[in-house]
């Protein structure tokens, strides 16, 4: 009697860099590699292909792509790319000209026409189910979701729109119903994002489509009404503070969405602000976080600011950092400028010199710090809700609503030790430092 036959499926490693929304991209491309029968293989020797998700928004970013691609080669030596440097394929072809394909971001057909030719998919039946939610990198408690691609805005400093196109928002049921999968699975919060979430449905001039019985049209406040029913955590990323961003400020004041706002204001001068191709009123900025925060007092405001932009004076600096002080950002990251290859800013005037972008940078982080301290310091006492990312045998790590994965702070919980990953449970805080807190159930 003759043995059965053992099928083995072809296996693909994957190398994902850059920003959540790259992650997103890698995976649907593994929950499309899932479905046909490929296997994810966990490291370079053992895959029979290597894909490279990568990363293109600064030149820091396109070495570490490069390295990567580089680095897969040595190890494997099958290299599929894709991603946001894979706009530039002569980039690419030029340092790595042994790799096998490349592709640009959120290309996916392409993606498995390439993995296809150079690893033809396993012609047996696959069993396995893949869920509707898809194949996810993040924890099973919290996920990502893109609601667009691209982006309309001419930032000087940025090329995502040369890489990712204009704007290009998703159906708003397919983006319910994606949430929807998404707290069946066990997701327990939502991470919306987009290169500019508050403008989705802009291009599609918010199309209606019906959801649940009702007629939603494609645009921001619809989408929060209907994520805000789902019943878990939903946390804004990339809003940029137009008006009608004042529409969701009740949502959160009730607890439909959670109170926090990633904003990206970048600077605060007049001057740096229309240099950099961006709304430059900032006192009507002011005024606007004043009244959300007299509407939601709890909210949070985490933005990113650039320091030794081209033109960028002293005086520009003070007004960034006297702005720092009245608006009382929660959490801030700052980058020194870096000139792009193909942004409109590498040709700017008045080119700032390295060692006065990191003097800026050091001034801005340390008034940062003491923003930040005396808020958290603030909450020592109050009771807040935590969701668990980590349990180990010293306790519980989680984050408070102001507190996004891996950007922001964490809250340590010394008896959280019967906790598991996604609980949601109220700790009592008993200590803090500059960014984090420490608390007990």
């Amino acid at each position: 009697m003759a043995k059965p036959t053992t099928l083995s499926a072809p296996k693909v490693g994957i190398v994902s860099l850059g920003c959540p929304k790259a992650l997103v991209d890698s995976e649907r491309i593994i929950t499309r590699l899932r479905a046909e029968g490929y296997q994810i293989a966990p490291d370079y020797h053992g895959a029979d292909l290597v894909l490279v998700n990568t990363c293109g928004f600064l030149d820091s970013a396109r070495k570490e792509s490069l390295d990567a691609i580089g680095e897969a080669l040595n190890e494997n030596g099958k290299v599929i790319v894709t991603g946001c440097l894979g706009a530039e394929k002569d980039v690419i072809t030029r340092e790595h000209p042994g790799v096998l394909a490349v592709t640009g971001p959120h290309q996916y057909e392409q993606v498995m026409e390439a993995v296809h030719t150079h690893l033809p998919a396993p012609d047996h039946p696959f069993v396995a189910l893949v869920p509707d939610s898809g194949i996810r990198l993040t924890p099973r408690h919290y996920a990502y979701l893109k609601i667009s691609e691209g982006c309309n805005n001419r930032c000087s400093f940025c090329i995502i729109p040369s890489l990712r196109g204009d704007l290009a928002s998703r159906r708003i049921d397919a983006v319910l119903r994606e949430a929807e999968q998404l707290r069946d699975a066990g997701v327990r919060e939502l991470l919306v994002i987009s290169q500019d979430t508050s403008a989705y449905g802009l291009d599609v001039r918010y199309a209606p489509y019906e959801w649940k019985g009702r007629l939603r049209e494609t645009r921001f406040r619809d989408l929060c009404e209907g994520l805000g029913e789902l019943g878990i955590w939903v946390r804004l990323h990339y809003v940029y503070p137009y008006p009608h961003v004042d529409d969701v400020i009740p949502m959160m004041a009730d607890g439909r969405i959670l109170p926090y706002l990633d904003i990206p204001f970048q600077h605060a001068s007049a001057n740096v602000l229309r240099a950099m191709r961006r709304p430059a009123n900032e006192e009507k900025t002011l005024k606007r976080i004043e009244a959300w925060r007299r509407d939601v007092p709890d909210l949070a405001i985490r933005s990113s600011f650039i320091v030794g932009f081209p033109g960028e004076t002293e005086e520009d600096f003070s007004r960034l950092l006297d702005w720092m002080s009245e608006a009382k950002i929660d959490r801030a990251g700052c980058f020194r400028y870096e000139n792009v290859t193909g942004a409109a800013s590498a040709d700017l005037p008045g080119q700032v010199p390295e060692e006065v972008k990191d003097e800026r940078w050091k001034r801005f982080m340390e008034l940062q710090a003491q923003i930040s301290d005396k808020r958290s310091r603030g909450m020592i006492g109050r009771t807040l809700d935590v969701i668990i990312d980590e349990v180990d045998d010293e306790g519980a790590v989680g984050r408070s609503k102001a507190d996004a994965p891996e950007i922001d702070g964490t809250v340590f919980i010394d008896n959280g030790q019967q906790l598991k990953p996604g609980d949601i449970v109220r700790a009592r805080i008993t200590d803090a430092d500059e960014y984090d807190l420490w608390g007990d159930i």
